[in-house]
């Protein structure tokens, strides 16, 4: 494999993507004119050292989205604009929390869909094809964030069309869930970011907690957005050639009226099942603001200077220190090979401090080392003896340290004040996002990752609110009834205002499942029973198999980290090759690989469990179009003056109807809505408010607000 340094001698054609959930098409040079220093979303070249040319001709963007769950399927047609065949190279980041679940190539006019093999295993196959110039192409991790795509050979003057999928879970921050479409990665002076062709990008949200907004941070109303329903969102773009050079961003608010827990399940009939459980807190848990201490670290070191990283995360911390209230105090912090404080104590918010903040951060500038565990042990001086005050160490970093550096952080970070709770926040796609999520949650607290092209202010005022309402610690929940096993994740967060806690699981056979949750609400014992229906066969939600199992990779992977890693021949490697090639999971140990038939895989004894698990997810994604659909007709079918009289001759009619009706659940607003089939008294619209657990985590809430204020007194 060529080096980073190798490819860059080589002529290049930079591609990138488009704008949020509007169909995006390739002519956005208006849109983008005067962009900086060129990025894109990913590096397309022909391989070997010839200076060949390659271009995108068509580059279209689905996302759909199931109740948090993200699927994005990119389809691209490449063109080669030699006389002569050559291999294409395209490099690309993946989102925040994403798998790539598919890679596919047209062969002789038919799809051809990949399969996941052990990675030195697929590098032997794909190599061995291309000496013999026959059609292979590998899909390969190349480290904790880039993707590298190989594709051999595009023909002279021939075109390629190729397909990759990818699932992701959502971030939620304050009800709001950001979706991210990253174009905007580090790329060489000069370079031409332009694409021709089509560019599209369409964007599908159906939810059970009903949906208030959808909005583009990055690209605002560039977007065409259609609210069809409360329970289905959605929004568009496409343009035709241009330049794209930023993130792509969307961010929807699902607000639930009532703290509750939602569950959905995904089973064959003659397999165990999987289940997708989240509880979310409602509005009634919106108390009043405490003051709190925060302590922000800016990392100043020379990585900080690519991708204009210092500069997006010096504005996100002064959009958090704008969003700090008058009982607040706060400290800056930078740092590379030293710490360097700004007033060397916890200080109140006013517009002396605040000003005072806003030059300090301006007169940053990128260099030297990262040597983050001397801010950190500066940053435990900060917490108070008497752990009355909590105190949020923030810390805005890339994470770029050295690898051998992670254990000695991690062990660090266990010997701090027990006041002391760890935030991360990376900013762009150039960070460690491993090793700031672990530091983070070994801590009890949060990492949070921002695209440039989203909102700060938005973002900042989120991350406050979700600090300064923690609703549960010592989360806990226990199974009872139906067999259930290998629950993701093995240790639970903290449940934040705004935030739900997600669990994934599976199950055997079915029936009824009872759900006990124990939490801690700042000195409040929560302890309270739910109960659900597990079905013998869904079909309905099957991206939540893949997102179990990448959550169960996820985790291995972290427990390694600090300890050698995932060695080859262990255990923990075997279950990791084993998930990936079962669940169709590309990880650093694993790749894609597609053969130019059936009888190929045959050859080299390779199951086809990808082509049989893509069927799968394309067929439920299909009849969830369906139902999607329908709910567009219907939005249709209102519109217009018949609608208009139809409905004013109905009135008197739906009036009596409703007055019949009066106390009983009315059919489901939205398609596959499991409210009906939720045993919760009260349901929300959602499905699954419980009105006991609502009134502990009030109670709870409002106790801990009064002990609170006593202490400030």
């Amino acid at each position: 494999m060529k080096t980073v340094s190798d490819r860059r001698r080589l002529r290049t054609v930079w591609v990138a993507y488009t704008k949020p959930v509007v169909p995006v098409a390739v002519a956005l040079v208006c849109l983008f004119a005067g962009a900086p220093q060129a990025h894109a979303a990913g590096l397309l070249l022909a391989d070997g050292g010839f200076g060949g040319r390659l271009r995108i001709l068509e580059h279209s963007v689905k996302v759909t989205v199931n109740n948090g769950v993200a699927v994005t399927e990119v389809t691209q047609v490449f063109e080669n604009l030699e006389n002569r065949q050559v291999e294409a190279l395209y490099t690309f980041p993946v989102p925040e929390k994403a798998s790539i679940a598919n890679f596919s190539m047209w062969i002789d006019g038919k799809e051809m869909v990949g399969e996941v093999v052990e990675k030195e295993r697929a590098r032997e196959i794909y190599n061995s094809y291309k000496r013999q110039r026959r059609d292979p192409g590998l899909l390969e991790q190349v480290d904790f964030k880039t993707f590298e795509m190989r594709i051999f050979p595009i023909a002279p003057r021939a075109t390629q069309r190729v397909k990759i999928e990818y699932y992701q879970e959502l971030d939620f921050d304050n009800d709001w869930a950001t979706f991210v479409y990253p174009l905007a990665t580090v790329a060489n002076e000069g370079m031409d970011t332009s694409v021709e062709g089509k560019f599209s990008l369409s964007f599908d949200v159906k939810s059970e907690v009903p949906i208030v907004d959808l909005v583009s941070p990055s690209h605002g109303d560039d977007f065409v957005v259609v609210k069809h329903s409360e329970h289905y969102v959605q929004a568009s773009l496409e343009q035709t050639a241009g330049s794209l050079a930023r993130d792509i961003v969307l961010a929807y608010h699902a607000s639930r009226p009532l703290t509750g827990v939602d569950l959905i399940t995904s089973k064959e009939v003659d397999d165990d099942g999987y289940f997708f459980m989240t509880l979310t807190p409602g509005e009634e848990l919106s108390g009043d603001v405490a003051g709190m201490d925060y302590l922000f670290i800016l990392d100043i070191s020379g990585s900080m200077a690519s991708d204009g990283k210092l500069q997006a995360s010096s504005e996100s911390v002064g959009a958090f220190v704008q969003a700090l209230g008058p009982n607040d105090r706060f400290e800056l912090i930078t740092f590379n090979v030293n710490p360097n404080t700004l007033f060397n104590e916890l200080v109140g918010v006013s517009d002396e401090t605040m000003a005072q903040a806003e030059i300090f951060l301006r007169s940053q500038r990128a260099r030297g080392g990262t040597v983050l565990d001397s801010a950190l042990r500066a940053a435990f001086n900060y917490a108070d003896p008497s752990g009355d005050r909590q105190l949020n160490l923030v810390i805005l970093s890339d994470g770029l340290t050295d690898a051998g550096d992670r254990r000695a952080l991690l062990d660090l970070v266990s010997s701090r004040p027990k006041s002391l709770r760890v935030f991360c926040v990376g900013v762009g796609n150039e960070v460690n996002r491993p090793l700031l999520r672990q530091l983070a949650e070994e801590a009890g607290g949060l990492a949070a990752f921002i695209s440039r092209g989203d909102d700060f202010k938005r973002q900042a005022e989120a991350f406050r609110r979700k600090l300064t309402r923690p609703v549960a610690t010592d989360l806990r929940f226990d199974f009872s009834g139906v067999e259930v096993y290998d629950v993701e994740p093995h240790k639970l967060p903290n449940l934040y205002h705004g935030m739900p806690v997600r669990v994934y699981g599976r199950y055997k056979g079915s029936g009824p499942l009872a759900v006990r949750v124990h939490a801690d609400l700042q000195g409040f014992d929560l302890n309270q029973e739910l109960e659900f229906d597990l079905p013998k066969a869904d079909d309905q939600n099957p991206e939540i198999e893949r997102m179990w199992a990448w959550q169960r990779v996820q985790r291995l992977v972290n427990e390694a980290a600090g300890r050698g890693g995932v060695r080859p021949g262990t255990k923990r490697h075997g279950e990791i090759v084993a998930l990936g090639e079962t669940y169709s999971i590309v990880t650093e140990y694993t790749s894609f690989l597609v053969l130019e038939n059936d009888a190929e895989f045959r050859r080299w004894k390779i199951d086809r469990r990808n082509r049989k698990r893509v069927e799968r997810d394309r067929k439920a994604r299909r009849e969830r179009k369906s139902e999607l659909d329908l709910i567009r007709k219907r939005a249709a079918a209102d519109l217009g003056p018949l609608a208009a009289r139809e409905r004013l001759a109905k009135a008197p009619e739906q009036a009596n109807a409703s007055k019949r009706n009066f106390g009983v659940n009315p059919a489901p607003s939205s398609p596959g809505a499991n409210r009906r089939d939720l045993a919760i008294p009260r349901r929300s619209s959602g499905g699954g408010a419980f009105d006991p657990v609502t009134g502990l985590l009030a109670a709870g809430l409002a106790a801990s607000a009064l002990a609170r204020r006593r202490r400030d007194r």
